[in-house]
């Protein structure tokens, strides 16, 4: 066999046959890659992908750094901040309004997506609008800005909700409840009440009541307050959207800021 030979460089140093052999390869392993590329009409330089800025130090970036745009994403908006819209304890705090002492909501017992909170506005009406979710068993009042605040409700039972476009015509604060002629034939113990039952907190219509009007008309629906919180989130109502107290008065004070009457939309 015969014995490998030492080669020696312009430089005059010199490199053992077996690593000039590697070398020898790899440049013609190159020429074979160029001329491919020259064959199918690709440039003949070979572009590789940027690997990031270099280091001060010189070196390559830290493994884990992106240093890519982050393109399309786009932040989430930050949400507003409302006085009246704090923590629960304080939203739902006892109060006393007009001489009557509205006790304090155990507000651990209302599930949490219906306590009183500003969220993204996912309804696309216009500002200082009312817009019920049944389905979603929430009140939105519309604000600037893309944002809205939510209420929890209860809804009307089945066969007894009301839907459509209409208008808050006025409000009243702890208003006098008379029940229809079809619920005292439901309940006849209601009958005592048919010339009205004075506001209070026994009261149905609870501390604030927003009537709505439909092209003029009375719709015999209100979105009113109400002592059972417990029902709230569900349809236990004779087709009216009822609110906790607190909450009732909350929107109360928005809709009576209200330059023009406030439209309502129930859907």
């Amino acid at each position: 066999m015969r014995k490998p030979q030492d080669h020696t460089l312009s430089s005059g140093a010199t490199i053992p046959e077996s690593g000039y052999a590697v070398s020898r390869r790899a440049v013609l392993s190159g020429l074979g890659v160029m001329t491919l590329l020259g064959a199918s009409g690709c440039s003949p330089t070979l572009e590789l992908p940027s690997l990031g800025p270099i280091e001060p130090s010189g070196g390559m970036p830290p493994v884990g750094v992106d240093h890519m745009p982050t393109g399309s994403i786009r932040p989430i908006p930050p949400i507003s901040v409302d006085s009246n819209i704090t923590n629960n304890s304080t939203m739902y705090a006892s109060l006393t309004d007009n001489g009557i002492v509205i006790p304090a909501i155990p507000f651990q017992k209302v599930r949490p997506e219906f306590r009183r909170q500003i969220v993204i506005d996912p309804t696309g009406e216009a500002p200082g609008t009312i817009v019920v979710r049944l389905n979603e068993r929430h009140l939105y009042w519309v604000q600037e800005g893309g944002e809205a605040i939510r209420y929890g409700v209860g809804i009307g039972k089945a066969g007894f909700e009301w839907n459509g476009r209409a208008e808050i015509q006025y409000t009243k604060e702890w208003p006098t409840w008379t029940p229809p002629k079809e619920m005292i034939a439901r309940k006849p113990e209601l009958v005592k009440w048919t010339g009205g039952q004075p506001g209070g907190l026994d009261n149905p219509l609870g501390a604030r009541a927003h009537y709505i009007y439909k092209d003029g008309h009375d719709t015999g629906y209100r979105v009113h307050g109400s002592p059972e919180w417990w029902t709230i989130g569900t349809q236990a109502s004779s087709g009216c959207v009822r609110m906790i107290n607190q909450d009732v008065i909350d929107l109360y004070n928005r809709v009576k800021a209200s330059p023009t009457k406030v439209p309502i939309v129930v859907a």
